[in-house]
């Protein structure tokens, strides 16, 4: 059974990407805009690994570190990547102390990404 991916991103274009790409690499990929679709989505199959941005209603939120959190009460197997294009040593900091896995700025290509899940998972 293939490795399940979420990826919680508010650009329809980065859903796209994402969804394309990690489906074509095997993986079963759902996608969500909002926090509340997004924690609708943790009702179904678990999740191996959750690809969330930041900032999902604007440009001072961190709705995806609440998310995180959220998801890691939820299910502490998931592995979690933040990606931004909004960084900071006080954002990474935060991410880390709630739980984020691995902290990914904006723009990555698509191949890194996958070798960042493909590691995440082989820590399991």
């Amino acid at each position: 059974m293939p490795d399940r991916i979420l990826v919680v991103d508010d650009e329809e274009s980065i859903l796209f990407a994402l969804m394309e790409y990690f489906t074509k690499c095997g993986y079963e990929v759902d996608c969500a805009k909002e926090v509340e679709e997004a924690r609708t989505l943790l009702n179904g199959p678990r999740y191996s690994v959750a690809i969330v941005d930041l900032r999902l209603t604007g440009v001072d939120g961190v709705e995806g570190l609440e998310f995180i959190e959220y998801l890691r009460e939820l299910s502490p197997e998931t592995r979690t990547i933040l990606l931004t294009a909004y960084g900071s040593v006080e954002i990474e900091q935060e991410a880390r102390r709630r739980g984020v896995d691995i902290f990914l700025h904006k723009p990555k290509p698509l191949h890194e990404m996958a070798q960042v899940v493909s590691d995440l998972l082989a820590r399991k």
